[in-house]
This record gives C-alpha cells, structure tokens and sequence, in this order.
C-alpha cells in the first residue's frame, strides 16, 4: 500500500480526490488530509507520507513554499492545479504527474502507478525548470522516467501524441507527451522548432541548405526540412546564433 496525504485548501477538491481514491485507487491509503502550506508541511513531517497529492494555489502559500520548508527530505509528489499554465509545462517533465481538476479518474490510476516508479530526486529538477537554471530533463516513456542532460539531447522529433528524443550516445527515447509541449519547455534553451515534427538543438546545426525549399543539415548528417513557415525565422535565428 501506498501511503499518501491531499493538501489542498477546497475541502470540495479534498471530498473529490478522497472518494476518487477509494473507488479507483486500492492500492493507495489515504492517511491524512491538510488545508494549507504550513498545516500541510507539519502533517508531512508527523505522518511521513510515500506519496502527497499537493495543490498550488493556496491559502497561505503555494506547494512550491511547502516543498521549501521540507527541504529535501521530501515524499513523492503529484501536482493537482486549475490553472498556472506556464508551471503544467514544467511539470509534466519533472514531477511524477500532475492532475488538472476535476481529476479524471484514468489519469488518476497512471498518476499513481508512475509514483511507485518515479524519483523525488525529480523536484529538484522541476524546480530548477521554474528557475530557468536547469541542465537536466525528466523523460517518461511507458517503460520509465529517465533524466538525461539537456545538451546530450541533439532534437526531437513529431511521434503522433508521443515525441522521440535523439540522444548525442544514439539512443532514443520515445516519451509519453507531444513535441509541442517540449517547445514551450526547451524553447529557451538553445532549441528551434523548424518543422511541424521537428524542434532542434542549436548547438548540433551544420548547415543550412536553401534549395529545395531549405532544410538542415545535422552534424550528425541527419537531414531535418524546415517548413516554409519556419524558414524566416530559422535563417534569423541562425545568423544571430554564429
């Protein structure tokens, strides 16, 4: 069994979560509820919990502050969130999951099911997401969570609702979440989107071949088209990159 706690300040989202629990989750045993950042922080400390379903938002702080006072002594973490767009992006990359209320009771079960395979050594990496200071990624395959450096990954490629990431040592990883989600995170990080299926890393660009409506040239040799709508910007970004 999974022990676990909920803080959150709507005790309607409380009552949601609690019965959500018990109807789709048997293997997780909900020990105790909290309101608020610092009653939540000393139930923490009391019931030393596997697992805390943590609000964002609330009335005294938000869950960051609360994962401030714990220090890193820290159980695992699942994100729950009615909005903070910008911080769903980041999460979803390095917490073990985040649930968007209402909680949808499928989501629910994967959420639970990566927490008995996932690290909390991936707060620490999510906060450096919100920081702008990270040089690491949390990748989530079907198979399992896996931080990688963010310079050893070369691009990422379109895989329907998936993304596979190519990796400078060759290997590729295909993760459970679309390349645009990966834009919006690594966009600021050295990486490009130059096609609908494509966001690259700068640093492994070669070449930039104008004909036959212009495409990339890797240093690798792997070839990469950029999309007519993307051409403009990619010969911008390239001429302020040298």
């Amino acid at each position: 069994m999974i022990s676990a706690l909920i803080i959150d300040d709507s005790p309607a989202a409380r009552a949601a979560l609690k019965a959500d629990l018990e109807d789709y989750c048997e293997n997780v045993n909900l020990i105790g509820e909290a309101e608020g950042v610092v009653s939540g922080a000393k139930l923490i400390k009391e019931l030393k919990p596997q697992l805390v379903f943590l609000d964002i938002q609330m009335n005294d702080g938000s869950g960051f502050d609360l994962l401030e006072i714990l220090g890193e002594e820290r159980p695992k973490i699942i994100f729950t969130t009615s909005s903070n767009e910008h911080a769903i992006q980041a999460f979803r990359f390095s917490a073990v999951d985040y649930l968007l209320k209402p909680v949808d009771p499928i989501q629910l079960q994967d959420a639970v099911e990566k927490s008995e395979i996932s690290s909390t050594s991936q707060i620490s990496t999510l906060k450096s997401h919100l920081s702008g200071k990270s040089t690491r990624i949390a990748l989530n395959s079907q198979e399992k969570i896996q931080v990688v450096d963010i310079p050893d990954v070369v691009r990422c490629e379109s895989n329907g609702s998936y993304t596979l990431f190519f990796l400078t040592s060759g290997e590729e990883i295909l993760v459970t979440k679309t390349l645009k989600e990966y834009d919006h995170l690594l966009s600021g990080l050295g990486f490009l989107r130059v096609h609908q299926s494509h966001l690259i890393n700068l640093n492994y660009i070669k070449e930039f071949i104008k004909k036959d409506g212009g495409y990339l040239i890797l240093k690798d040799k792997t070839e990469i088209p950029v999309s007519s709508r993307k051409r403009s910007n990619v010969m911008s970004v390239l001429g302020d990159w040298q």
